[in-house]
């Protein structure tokens, strides 16, 4: 048993929450104190609580985000100042941020800013962009400290903890004082058991595990000889840091115990760096760079010291070097030995020692190639007497490359024969695990000629050798730079009502509660006592028949209740948004992931086990994975082109996005009396599910209740797969009779739910010498997966964007769903208008470079954006067109011209680092594009204390809508927003409602609450007239002594939508939000990584509801899309497997890839007369403004690519991964690197 289920399922403590199970996201984040008696003194980890075994924390106390502050008795500051900051969204990740900052703090009360960034390498979050977490926390920090209610006026001297221009003193923020004395302490008791016992020998027994902790050396091996093939779980005693301190600085390194952590190395190591000669620590320095990106450091706080320099185990000394591995995770070392120590030698005088890792993103990130490189020179020269080459990720274990180290003198002839031989000895099968087998090969060159230039660079200081500047490595990268930022917004009008929060950067209205982990998600809801849990028996053939199905060895496991399949089924087994999907599959398999039955059983861990005991025989049928092999359906769209094309003629291909919400799927059904289900569900749309849940069980919806009280994140990811889990727990409970619970493990979750579609764009572009585009046509296809899902309204969004912010006369533009043998994808952050958009832009880029001129990008897009009154490709006019005013402040705010000079020189004087900016500009249509879902209900009530309980038919999933809603009740009813509160989304309140999705949400269920309020307002205005000084509450008296109705519901629908493709005419949006960014990375050309290092966002949102929670969405869709262009690649096999499941393969940003620089500006005085108060959509329209990196960095590639002789339009296709920056940018390293023949190989991933 983990200490995560531990302390949710038998402690109740839900404030932990599980997002990945394999310890990458965070969420589970607790703190480990325990007394080190050697010592005297206190260790505070904060550790992943899903990997922690429960036997292994005997003797050591644990820390929860419950037991730090709560809101009955006293926020903690590391609470309160993420939740004021608005660093909490939906909340899922803030336990554990919270939780990693506050162990932070008790180690070192005034942390740098560099160590509050390091403490969270093993934190992530979805929503915020990270960019108010850091900075609320930056108060805590030595550059930013807060002063505890001291600075002018007895207010905070840091406010938000930004940079912000705010605009009025109401985002001024009054921190309470941290005071570390105050912390609680270390419980006496078990001080007093690690004084008086120290370490005793336990055992504990479980169901199917022995858990044995020996308390000394001969019990260890004496357990070691009688179970050689026994897991040894190392970490956890004080054995290693006691050699450290006994052994440390002896002979000629350090010696470190086997059972000392990663972080107590690094901790060493540092010191040793401090304090000893330069030239003996060249190892350790290598060691600490790839430390500082190993993993995060809730792992780091565990791990121990396995893989490094020579091992001793008292009766045999082995040097690590290439004959360590014996093969792929497994060594030399016996299974009845242990391994003692290691032992890292000092550097010498003459030795130059590199070490490096390149991986998708830096942080918490699995290598792709790690290269550790030595050179000893002869003293005063530069001829080589040692040379070591060893290359990670070339070869299921670590290589010498022993022919290229075979060299004799430092210089350029050794460099030429080093890269051909190294080309030669470092060859890798094409079909090898990992792909990127062209880029795997290329790195090893770039990563030994970084090495030459680095050691040629430090033997001219020491020799005086002549050297060219430019070809220098410029310096490394990934030096980390703490970001700064800056929000801008408008003020609310002088003489507005402080009870008017309209308009106010009022906090979320949940965001306390999820720093406290008070905030209930739906499996927080307390265990049923009859309670059963499911789990889901899934395909694991991409197509093929069900020849038979085998479930005898599972329903003999301990715990198990039953299997469910097709006939279990009471009501339709066919369901899906166009009744193409089946509850459970039933004769044929049509993807890996698909459901075909279920085990019920008393525990997770029980129907899990058994689950996987299910066997399945299939006949194989041909799979289809990419969308380059079929076509399906034609959406007709568009107008008639003139053949009047230039030569641009090009593809692009998008790649798919995993939504990755903290809190994975799951579904609570609990069968009532009459056939009636109550289903607690982590779902954008509570009416889908009821219909759906309603249709399997044979019943009627009024049967059937569904009920949110918030989401852990959704991003369109639960707007309709969700009723994939929630029939099947509904199917079951009905079955049994008893409360089915089931939440997804993370892996399950991306494997079956499926994602964002992959695109596939082809384009003709016809345009003028100025630069103006004539004509356009262009074709998308999309992955749609197995089913239809929403594929057809997200080709058509994609259709409505195809122009983006451009006017083009004459455009056709045609879209083909393709059916595929992976699972249905499904609406993401964007709904299709991304991927069109981003074909655009290809375009746009590419009539731009044709042309050569320097800035012709920008002039181009500036030259074609649309004007006020001019008509869409689908006829519609422009009204309130802002596009202009956004660009012309973004250029301004990012001073774009100053950095393009900066850039030119920047790239004229460095030859293998680049950099690039870009400005991209985004038109976004508002509404849902079937026009029957443009619609919302409220029910308002008021009790006679003069409380009021609102209800919509939106979901909170961390975009603020709730709190939105608060705001427009507050200003209808003239009251505070603290007497008005949000239970949760119920379809027995509010009926029918639409899903909460198309960014639309506040305008319906905004405009929804307004009526509800206005009509309650109505009722109430006699006794208003009557009593005009009294207070609300004597109104609300009044009236109900009276016997009038206090309780309201409001409808709205949005006017005059509707478009026919037939006549290509009628009103699509409502309205349409816009924004441009500017932003600009720099590149490495030898290996592919970019930084950001700024981005200058400006969005018009109209009249903001609310500025802090807009900025939010803002940031977070930026982020998104960050992850989207840039770094989230899914892979999938030919065979339909998806490869990519859980953080530890699929890697969304980071808290360090944010821009360094991030400027967020909504755009003032611009009123928007279509929805709720002036404002506008922001949920969706920001996430397309990362194109800017994206378009950034190709400018950078074309930089490095005219060093090479190479100029005008090349490929990219989107992400741009470090991959595929590297070998775009051709040079003679990549030419040396020949990519293998298409067809002559098969392949570990393809292009989906």
């Amino acid at each position: 048993m983990t200490l995560l289920t531990y302390l949710r399922r038998k402690l109740g403590l839900t404030g932990t929450k599980l997002g990945c199970a394999e310890g990458g996201c965070g969420a589970c984040t607790v703190m480990l104190s325990r007394y080190q008696p050697h010592s005297g003194e206190l260790l505070h980890l904060a550790v992943n609580a899903c990997l922690a075994p429960l036997c292994s924390l005997h003797m050591q106390a644990v820390t929860t985000i419950e037991g730090i502050g709560s809101m009955a008795t006293k926020l903690h500051p590391v609470q309160e100042r993420i939740a004021k900051s608005h660093g909490s969204q939906c909340g899922f990740c803030t336990p554990g941020i919270v939780m990693s900052m506050y162990a932070l703090l008790r180690n070192k009360p005034t942390p740098t800013m560099a160590e509050v960034e390091e403490a969270f390498h093993g934190n992530l979050c979805r929503c915020t962009g990270y960019r108010p977490i850091l900075e609320g926390y930056r108060t805590f920090t030595k550059e930013g400290g807060c002063c505890g209610d001291k600075g002018v006026n007895g207010g905070c001297c840091k406010a938000n903890g930004s940079t912000a221009l705010r605009s009025s003193e109401e985002d001024d923020v009054n921190f309470a004082p941290y005071d570390s004395t105050q912390e609680v302490i270390f419980p006496p008791a078990l001080m007093i058991l690690c004084k008086n016992e120290g370490s005793l020998p336990l055992c504990f027994r479980g169901e199917r595990t022995t858990w044995l902790q020996p308390a000394t050396l001969d019990q260890f091996l004496r357990l070691k000889w009688e179970h050689p093939e026994a897991r040894v779980v190392v970490g956890n005693t004080e054995v290693g840091k006691h050699h450290v301190l006994e052994w440390g600085f002896l002979c000629l390194g350090i010696t470190f115990g086997a059972a000392c952590t990663l972080s107590h190395m690094g901790e060493v190591l540092r010191q040793a760096a401090e304090t000893l000669p330069p030239h003996q620590t060249q190892v350790f320095l290598s060691i600490l760079e790839q430390l500082r990106w190993f993993a995060g450091q809730q792992i780091r706080n565990v791990a121990v010291s396995l893989s490094f320099s020579d091992l001793t185990d008292g009766s045999r000394v082995v040097q690590m070097d290439d004959g360590f591995f014996t093969g792929y995770r497994k060594t030399v070392v016996r299974p009845q030995e242990i391994l003692l120590s290691i032992h890292i030698p000092y550097s010498k005088k003459t030795q130059f020692v590199c070490a490096f890792k390149q991986s998708p993103r830096r942080e918490d990130d699995i290598s792709i190639v790690t290269a550790g490189m030595s050179v000893t020179f002869h003293p005063g020269t530069d001829v080589v007497d040692d040379l070591k080459l060893s290359f990670g990720g070339m070869a299921p274990t670590t290589v010498l490359a022993k022919k290229t180290a075979s060299r004799l003198k430092w210089g350029e002839e050794l460099l030429q024969e080093a890269c051909s031989s190294l080309a030669e000895e470092m060859n890798l099968d094409p079909s090898a695990p990992g792909g990127m087998v062209t880029y795997r090969r290329t790195l090893t060159l770039s990563l030994f000629y970084k090495f030459y230039l680095r050691v040629l660079q430090k033997l001219h200081l020491q020799v005086s050798s002549p050297i060219s500047v430019k070809i220098l490595v410029h310096p490394e990268i990934y030096n980390p730079t703490t970001p700064s930022s800056v929000q801008v917004y408008q003020a609310v009008p002088k003489g507005q009502s402080q009870d008017d929060v309209v308009g106010r950067p009022m906090m979320h209205v949940s965001a306390i509660k999820q720093a406290t982990g008070e905030a209930i998600y739906c499996d927080d809801v307390p265990l049923y006592e009859n309670e059963l849990y499911l789990a889901l028996i899934t395909s694991t053939k991409a197509h093929g028949r069900i020849l038979s199905v085998d479930t005898s060895a599972a329903e003999c496991l301990p715990g198990v209740v039953c299997c469910l399949f097709a006939d279990s089924v009471p009501g339709s087994k066919i369901t899906g948004i166009k009744q193409d999907e089946f509850v459970f599959a039933d004769g044929q398999v049509t993807c890996v992931g698909q459901i075909i039955g279920a085990v019920v059983a008393d525990s997770q861990p029980h129907a899990q086990r058994a689950a996987k005991a299910v066997k399945i025989e299939y006949e194989e049928l041909q799979p289809v994975i990419t969308i380059q092999v079929r076509q399906m359906r034609l959406t007709p769209g568009g107008c008639a082109v003139q053949e009047i094309f230039t030569n641009i003629r090009y593809l692009m291909h998008i790649g798919g996005q995993e939504h990755f919400y903290l809190e994975t799927h799951v579904t609570l059904a609990v069968p009532k009396e009459d056939g009636e289900m109550e289903l607690f569900v982590s779902t954008q749309s509570p009416n889908d599910t009821q219909s759906h849940v309603a249709k399997v069980l044979g019943v009627p919806a009024n049967r059937v209740v569904v009920r949110v009280k918030r989401l852990g994140g959704g991003f369109g990811g639960k707007e309709s797969r969700s009723t994939v889990l929630s029939t099947v727990a509904a199917v079951a409970a009905n079955r049994l009779g008893r409360p089915i619970r089931c939440m997804l493990d993370r892996d399950e979750d991306m494997l079956i739910t499926g994602g964002r579609h992959p695109f596939f764009g082809k384009y003709k572009v016809g345009f003028l010498n100025s630069g103006k585009v004539v004509a356009l046509d262009v074709t998308y296809y999309s992955n749609a997966g197995n089913s239809m899902d929403l594929s057809l309204s997200i080709m058509e969004r994609a259709l409505f964007h195809m122009e983006n912010s451009y006017s083009i006369p004459n455009v056709r533009g045609r879209g083909f769903l393709c059916r595929t043998n992976v699972p249905s994808n499904t609406a993401f952050r964007g709904f299709g208008g991304p991927q069109g958009m981003m074909i655009a832009e290809s375009w746009i880029t590419d009539v731009a470079q044709s042309l050569g001129l320097p800035t012709a990008v920008l002039q181009v897009r500036r030259l074609n954006l649309y004007m006020e009154g001019e008509k869409t490709p689908y006829n519609q006019i422009l009204h309130g067109l802002t596009l202009d005013r956004c660009w012309n402040e973004c250029l301004s705010q990012s001073r774009y011209e100053e950095k393009r000079a900066a850039a030119a020189l920047f790239n004229k004087q460095n030859r293998w680092t680049k950099r690039g900016i870009a400005v991209v500009p985004t038109k976004f249509g508002i509404s849902f594009t079937a026009a029957f879902l443009n619609q919302a209900g409220a029910l308002v009530h008021i009790y006679t204390d003069g409380s009021v309980l609102l209800t919509h038919g939106g979901t909170e999933m961390g975009q603020g809508l709730h709190t939105k809603m608060v705001q427009v009740a507050s200003r209808v009813l003239g009251i505070a927003s603290s007497k008005i509160h949000i239970s949760e989304t119920s379809t027995n309140t509010v009926p029918n409602t639409s899903p909460t999705a198309a960014s639309a949400s506040s305008d319906l269920n905004g405009a929804a609450v307004q009526a509800a309020c206005e009509t309650l307002l109505k009722r109430l205005e006699p006794y208003k007239t009557k009593n005009p000084k009294g207070p609300w509450e004597d109104w609300v008296k009044a009236a109900y002594f009276d016997r009038v109705n206090l309780s309201a519901n409001g409808f709205y629908k949005t006017p005059d939508l509707g478009y026919s493709f037939e006549t290509n005419s009628g009103r699509v949006f409502n309205y349409f939000s816009y924004g441009v960014a500017c932003s600009e990375v720099e590149i490495d050309c030898l290996t592919g990584a970019h930084k950001n290092l700024s981005t200058t966002i400006v969005m018009d949102v109209g009249s903001s509801l609310n500025p802090a929670i807009d900025i939010g969405q803002v940031e977070g869709g930026f982020i998104q899309g960050l992850g989207l262009f840039t770094l989230e690649e899914l892979h999938y096999s030919p065979a339909g497997v998806l490869l990519t499941r859980g953080p530890g393969s699929y890697k969304i940003p980071a808290f360090g890839d944010i821009p360094t620089q991030l400027t967020v500006s909504l755009l003032r005085d611009a009123p928007n007369d279509k929805a709720i108060f002036a404002s506008k959509a922001v949920g969706e329209p920001p996430l397309f403004l990362a194109s800017s990196v994206f378009y950034a960095i190709k400018d950078a590639i074309s930089a490095a690519r005219a060093e090479s002789g190479l100029k005008g339009p090349f490929k990219l296709d989107s992400p741009a991964s470090a991959e595929r920056i590297r070998n775009a940018c051709v040079d003679h390293f990549t030419k040396l690197c020949p990519p293998a023949e298409p067809g002559t190989y098969n392949p570990w991933s393809v292009q989906v």
